[in-house]
């Protein structure tokens, strides 16, 4: 076997949304972490701007989770959890159970947010089958709703790039509009006042499909798409109607839980309980791959049955409650419990919304929206080229201001890590305000 070059290993590489050709031409390699900070092979400092992917809410280079994921890798590197368990799988459930809303515990393990999402959808449909209504199969997302990136997730997602090269999506599926009008909420700091009217939809869908919709997914704050901050009183209407009409309301929380909201849960902040929650991301602070689905009890008891050995869902994942995942979780978990970093993510988020919204009027800058510790910034498209602008920068971020970025589309998102200081977040911000005064 030959040891390809430097060069052949970068032509072999296949990056996920990525402008390949591109990147290859003038690749952007991150090589460490530490902190608040990603380092390139040359040593030069990154202020990373999105917590990984959404994801390292803790900072990076966590000597307290590399710690326990070597020791859990020595103790127990697998176990299968078809039939068996093992002591980390336990404690990390019944610490997940703990931390969500009262009626929800029961805690169902994959490997990632788009396995999160279908699971949570599955679960749905078999529940109502279980239940005696196997004619509840239709699946509510909603325009613009990001939910991974599987079969599933997808039909129920309603981000048009993400679909239109696939072909057909799974069947019975249908989209609320998006919560978001930027003739009525353009610079809204936090929430919007308009647009609670936007969950009526649903009781159109219950008139149009009767009593086939089994569930509705909805992002809480829509991360992925842009950052779109659910309408005063949307959640707490989107509530109403599912309990009139007897349909199962799922969060997916891939992004808002583990205190990007300022809470353990979005549905904690916004005090409203969905019947299930799909997390991944900050579970383990990105450090390994892990998901899962919270379940109220009446969900998890209507598979009960006849027999005590008989299997109640025919579904699952051969990495479904990894011990090392485990373990990199409850080191994750205790971390943020004994700094405070829930509570924290209020305090960027004051800082956060102050300095973005200082961005109106920058060139270019369309909207700007904040929800808990996130934020974007909307600017306009090149004529004729939509998604060049964004695609700039973060090649401008990276190489002129030594900021890591994440866009959608012609959208800048900001999502700090938890333990990002004030001068973190001037810092982001300014460099943002730099960029787009270079590509205008």
């Amino acid at each position: 076997m030959t040891t390809p070059t430097n060069a052949d290993a970068l032509a072999a590489l296949w990056l996920p949304y990525t402008a390949n050709r591109q990147f290859k031409a003038e690749p952007r390699v991150i090589a460490r972490g530490e902190g608040m900070y990603y380092y390139d092979p040359q040593g030069r400092q990154l202020l990373d701007g999105l917590a990984g992917l959404w994801c390292s809410l803790a900072g990076h280079g966590r000597k307290e989770i590399s710690s326990a994921v070597a020791k859990q890798i020595h103790e127990l590197d697998f176990a299968p959890t078809f039939q068996f368990a093992h002591p980390t799988v336990i404690e990390l459930a019944g610490r997940i159970a703990a931390m969500a809303p009262a009626t929800l515990d029961h805690v169902f393990f994959c490997n990632s947010g788009s396995e999160a999402a279908d699971t949570a959808l599955k679960i749905a449909l078999a529940y109502w089958r279980a239940k005696g209504q196997a004619q509840r199969t239709k699946l509510i997302g909603r325009v613009r709703g990001y939910h991974g990136t599987n079969f599933g997730g997808m039909s129920v997602g309603g981000i048009a790039n993400n679909r239109k090269a696939f072909g057909t999506m799974l069947p019975n599926v249908d989209h609320l509009p998006t919560t978001y009008d930027r003739s009525k909420q353009a610079f809204t700091k936090g929430d919007p006042d308009y647009g609670a009217h936007f969950a009526d939809a649903l009781e159109d869908m219950v008139a149009l499909h009767g009593d086939t919709i089994a569930a509705v997914i909805v992002e809480p704050m829509a991360g992925s798409t842009g950052v779109l901050p659910p309408p005063k009183g949307y959640l707490q209407r989107l509530r109403q109607i599912c309990d009139k009409h007897g349909i199962l309301l799922i969060f997916d929380e891939v992004i808002t839980a583990f205190g990007r909201m300022g809470t353990a849960t979005a549905a904690e902040r916004y005090k409203v309980t969905p019947d299930m929650i799909t997390f991944a991301k900050g579970v383990t602070n990105g450090a390994i791959p892990m998901g899962g689905v919270i379940a109220t009890k009446t969900i998890y008891d209507a598979f009960s049955q006849k027999d005590d050995w008989q299997i109640e869902l025919f579904h699952g994942y051969t990495y479904s409650g990894h011990p090392v995942a485990a373990a990199a979780a409850l080191a994750t978990l205790n971390v943020y419990r004994d700094e405070n970093l829930f509570e924290r993510g209020r305090q960027i988020e004051q800082w956060l919304e102050e300095a973005v919204h200082r961005l109106k009027g920058a060139p270019l800058v369309a909207d700007i929206r904040n929800c808990g510790a996130a934020a974007a910034i909307d600017i306009e498209p090149a004529p004729g080229a939509p998604g060049k602008r964004g695609h700039d920068a973060i090649r401008r971020a990276f190489f002129d201001e030594g900021i890591v970025l994440r866009v959608g589309g012609d959208t800048i998102a900001l999502g700090p890590a938890l333990i990002a200081e004030q001068s973190h977040i001037e810092r982001l911000v300014d460099g943002v305000d730099r960029v787009l005064r270079r590509l205008a």
